[in-house]
């Protein structure tokens, strides 16, 4: 009814109640906003006993210990400020987000959360636009963690986008959002059946 997106509305609620600088209390202030005013398509914090999306990456990052992250859907920047501060010394984080309002409100969480442009890359366009330029317009030339959390129906064309330009790394680790609920059954079917990968689903249950 305000005429201002929910994205913005969240924002603005993080803005006037989060400690600038502090990323762990910024997602907290998105969970608050989420749990209280408004759903939001993040990954979540740890609730009613399950290890939930959020917890499963934090985990991931801390035993991969990777140098170079990509994640596939930016939205607001929950899930990018949660990799970003788990990230060791001197790693990266590339985000992409196709749509530019999510974008601009993704830009300001994740300044605020205090990550500049040398940790925290965010780029907007289409994945399959942009996984192809990540070598020559961004001087990617190998990531060690993917996190796809963007369209489902996707995932297998961006991976497979991701093989053909050779950006996967050795014993790089690919973890994917929501594979059976809503569901990407023809990427959980090729990455279990290619024979270039070993699989493991994570159990986990919806946010908020």
């Amino acid at each position: 009814l305000s005429g201002v997106p929910r994205e913005q509305r969240a924002f603005q609620y993080v803005l006037a109640h989060s400690i600038p600088g502090d990323p762990h209390h910024i997602l907290r202030t998105f969970d608050q906003w989420s749990y209280r005013c408004e759903h939001l398509s993040c990954v979540g914090p740890l609730k009613g006993g399950w290890v939930l999306a959020g917890k499963i990456v934090e985990r991931l990052l801390c035993e991969r210990a990777p140098r170079t992250v990509l994640e596939l859907g930016t939205y607001c920047g929950y899930g990018t400020v949660l990799m970003a501060a788990a990230l060791r010394p001197g790693a990266r984080l590339y985000t992409v987000e196709p749509n530019p309002q999510h974008a601009a409100v993704a830009e300001k969480v994740i300044r605020l959360a205090g990550f500049d442009e040398h940790t925290v890359e965010l780029i907007v366009g289409p994945s399959e636009e942009v996984i192809p330029r990540l070598r020559a317009q961004h001087g990617l030339h190998g990531v060690d963690f993917v996190f796809m959390d963007h369209w489902k129906r996707c995932y297998l064309r961006d991976l497979q986008l991701l093989e053909g330009n050779g950006l996967l790394a050795d014993n790089a680790t690919v973890l994917a959002d929501n594979v059976v609920f809503p569901g990407a059954p023809h990427f959980l079917q090729y990455a279990k059946t290619c024979g270039k990968y070993r699989c493991k689903v994570h159990r986990a249950s919806l946010e908020y």
